[in-house]
């Protein structure tokens, strides 16, 4: 449904995430917002992110740079700068005022000092709310969340919200589950007094879970 006019806020954007439903622009140039509220929603567990082999040995072998809410500006825009895009100037303008107040976060992946891929979203409790992310070089947003799926689940998160699935995060390991299973689980994730700066983010910290998921694959 469209909004009908009224003055979005951070506030009102945490309330809509807190009931489940999210907002989204038409277009780039689109001054209206949509609430969504999918049928079925995309999660990512947690504890069952797919690391492939191929994964891990690109993992293993480095020669990236990974950080956190380091350049949330430039993973927002990067996540806009395609053809199609619902991120619009308004979209970008709210979630930059949510980083400012310490809701909204990015992860980066940079090459050379490049930013080449990274991924941004909401936390809220012990919930993330996935919103965008983008690839400029080959795995860079697998490798993004990677990352940012096992730090979530060093600082106690219990839910990583992607909205929707595509074969995309499938292969990373998302389902999909009914309106009502995700509001148990987000009830129970917003309960938890957790925050993505409570643990130090190391990416060194992370091959011993590649090494545990490579076992497995």
């Amino acid at each position: 449904m469209k909004d009908e006019g009224a003055v979005l806020s951070p506030q009102l954007i945490l309330g809509a995430y807190a009931s489940g439903i999210f907002p989204m622009a038409e277009s780039r140039d689109d001054p209206e917002i949509f609430w969504v509220d999918p049928r079925r929603r995309g999660i990512l567990p947690i504890d069952g992110f797919h690391i492939s082999r191929s994964l891990a040995r690109r993992m293993r072998r480095g020669g990236y740079e990974v950080t956190l809410n380091a350049d949330f500006d430039g993973v927002v825009a990067a996540c806009a700068d395609r053809e199609e895009t619902w991120i619009s100037g308004e979209i970008a303008g709210l979630y930059n005022a949510l980083h400012a107040l310490g809701h909204a976060h990015s992860l980066e992946i940079r090459h050379d000092g490049r930013l080449t891929g990274g991924v941004y979203g909401v936390a809220l409790g012990g919930a993330f709310f996935g919103e965008s992310m983008f690839s400029r070089r080959t795995d860079a947003s697998k490798l993004a969340l990677a990352h940012l799926t096992h730090h979530l689940g060093a600082c106690g998160f219990t839910l990583f919200d992607t909205q929707f699935i595509t074969p995309h995060l499938a292969s990373l390991g998302a389902v999909e589950i009914s309106r009502a299973r995700y509001r148990a689980l987000l009830h129970d994730a917003l309960e938890r007094d957790v925050s993505i700066l409570s643990t130090p983010f190391d990416p060194a910290s992370h091959p011993a879970v590649l090494q545990r998921s490579t076992q497995t694959s």
